[in-house]
């Protein structure tokens, strides 16, 4: 099974043929041998703030040194988010193989499962095979019947906000919904209650008396506010001071929350330091809500796409913008309150540029032009999404982009290939500025300091590359490696967009690969596998001090080292390709070093 086929026989069985209950999830994790009984869960339920919720905590796990997955939905730039373990989605081929296992089980099936059951079987088994410590569980929908729930007594049941929602399945009152979402409690756990309304709380507290579960209600006095910033909410909670990059008031009680698990957790084994709390708060990241994408010029994203939202967003923007005008990039769902939502940010609007989310409920651009209009704003519709973020980067104004979870992956997709596009421009004309002797020896004096690298020189095995026109040419290295003993290996570009790594056999035998690089012939060299390497060095377009990195876009990189998650990754590049601060994506791979001819950086 590839990817492609794995992903389209998920999507198969569609949320609108999702029906609550537990039955079908445990029957298939049944035949599948039960993985979740080998992991130990986080399990939260809640109206809002769950996803932010998760996405802390999981980083403070991680932090402390704990293997951890994270499983949430729904995803907004691709499918691979919604499993991830220590931050890193999901490998494509991961999912595909995982996938076709879960399906010849599900296919057996008298009652098929629906998408999210699917979806929730492979997390399972993908978690239970990556050994992790323990994982980070959104439930998807509700709580008690939601499929998430197959799993014994969590580490911590979690709920947050709770508002009315989905009152077809869940009920009509909040005391109702509280009842469905507390399903997840169980005995012996603990729980950790947002502090939201009276009849909730009430709920959540009765039952875990019922459960025996030990009940904790946030204490949001516990979080005290210090300064904001478009660089996130800094705050002190227990006489720590912290800082988490995500924007709004809203995110300090989703702190507060993923603080108090925290606490929890210590109180029953888990060793999570006081740094691991600070850093794993510090690099927390999640989409989409608003989020900066970038400050030249600022570039907002939200995924809004109810009036409540739309109030948060306001409210957001005169906290952090004032009365700054800005250019607001909009799509919407027909069948949503879109007018109370576009009365909520008019305020802030100085022209709207009008796109269609990809949605058959979508109102189309035209339409929502002609609705701006007419409510006298300026107002222009745009073809497509990557053509209306083009325009709005062109005017050198502030930009926000929101209306619809739809959109918000497609925003996303085509902001980052735009400014990447961009610096890209500026660090291959950098680049080809250098003469011949310039990179002659920049190469050398470069290869002597990668040299000097303790993982290089206590180094078996080291995956390397031969130079494209105008790239670091790392042949002085090559020599000091086969003087030292050392084995090198090289990529090959494959047809189906991934690479392999070969070692020359005895007859070194070089061809030339699809974008002209010197490469090993596969048929005279010995295929390797990723976890054969100590050190993969990598070459780049741009880097910049952070440890941010620019490929040449095709991704090859990424994907193959992504396979090796225990080598030592090495970025190599001239000076002269240096860039104030790298456009980052959550699929691109961190960096170890990064080395020029002029200096040794760490990470």
């Amino acid at each position: 099974m590839t990817y492609q086929e794995a992903i389209d026989y998920i999507e198969d069985y569609t949320w609108s043929t999702t029906k609550l209950g537990l039955e079908r999830t445990r029957e298939l994790l049944r035949r599948l041998g039960d993985p979740q009984k080998d992991l130990k869960f986080v399990h939260v339920a809640g109206s809002n703030g769950k996803g932010s919720t998760c996405a802390m905590l999981s980083s403070v796990l991680r932090e402390a040194g704990y293997k951890t997955g994270l499983y949430t939905s729904p995803h907004v730039l691709c499918f691979e988010e919604r499993l991830q373990v220590n931050g890193r989605y999901i490998l494509r081929e991961d999912l595909a193989d995982v996938t076709e296992r879960v399906k010849a089980e599900a296919d057996a099936m008298e009652d098929h499962p629906s998408q999210f059951e699917l979806v929730t079987a492979i997390g399972m088994l993908y978690f239970q095979e990556q050994s992790c410590d323990i994982v980070v569980l959104e439930v998807g929908m509700g709580g008690a019947l939601d499929s998430t729930n197959v799993i014994d007594a969590p580490e911590v049941a979690i709920i947050t906000n709770i508002g009315l929602e989905h009152t077809e399945f869940l009920g009509n009152t909040l005391e109702e919904i509280a009842l469905t979402k507390g399903g997840i409690i169980k005995p012996g756990c603990d729980v950790v209650c947002y502090n939201s309304a009276p009849e909730v709380v009430s709920v959540i507290r009765q039952l875990s008396a019922v459960w025996k579960a030990n009940f904790r209600l946030v204490d949001f006095d516990s979080v005290t506010p210090v300064a904001h910033d478009l660089s996130g909410e800094t705050f002190t909670w227990n006489g720590l001071s912290l800082n988490v990059p995500l924007l709004g008031d809203y995110q300090l009680h989703n702190a507060a929350t993923a603080l108090t698990a925290v606490t929890a957790l210590r109180e029953r084994g888990w060793t999570i330091p006081e740094e691991a709390v600070v850093t794993g708060l510090k690099k927390t990241r999640w989409p989409a809500r608003f989020e900066v994408l970038g400050k030249e010029p600022l570039f907002l994203l939200d995924g809004g796409h109810n009036p409540q939202c739309a109030e948060v967003v306001a409210e957001n923007l005169t906290k952090y913008l004032g009365e700054e005008k800005l250019v607001i990039l909009t799509g919407v769902l027909a069948d949503k309150d879109y007018q109370a939502m576009l009365q909520s940010v008019l305020p802030h609007g100085k022209q709207f540029l009008c796109v269609t989310p990809d949605s058959p409920r979508a109102l189309g651009a035209l339409d929502l032009r002609d609705v701006l209009r007419g409510l006298g704003c300026s107002a222009d519709a745009y073809e497509d999404i990557p053509s209306a973020v083009h325009a709005a980067l062109q005017t050198g104004e502030p930009v926000l982009a929101f209306g619809s979870l739809y959109m918000a992956g497609d925003v996303r997709s085509a902001y980052y290939k735009e400014k990447k596009t961009a610096q890209r421009k500026f660090c291959t004309n950098a680049r080809r500025m250098l003469t011949d002797e310039q990179r002659a020896e920049y190469s050398a004096e470069l290869s002597r300091k990668l040299t000097t690298l303790p993982e290089v020189q206590n180094a078996q095995v080291i995956f390397s590359y031969m130079a494209m026109q105008d790239e670091v040419d790392l042949m002085v290295f090559h020599e000091w490696a086969a003087r030292e003993g050392k084995t090198l290996a090289y990529p090959i570009s494959m047809e189906n967009g991934h690479m392999e790594a070969y070692t020359l056999g005895v007859e070194e035998v070089w061809s030339y690969g699809k974008y002209g690089i010197q490469e090993p012939n596969p048929e005279h060299s010995i295929l390797r596998d990723p976890a054969d390497f100590d050190v993969i060095l990598v070459p780049c377009v741009g880097f910049d001090e952070d440890g941010g990195r620019i490929g040449h876009g095709a991704g090859y990189y990424d994907r193959y080292i992504d396979r090796a998650p225990d080598a030592t990754r090495v970025c190599i590049a001239f000076e002269a390709q240096k860039l104030p601060k790298v456009v980052e994506e959550d699929t691109d791979m961190p960096m170890d070093y990064v080395v020029t001819e002029k200096q040794v950086l760490k990470f």
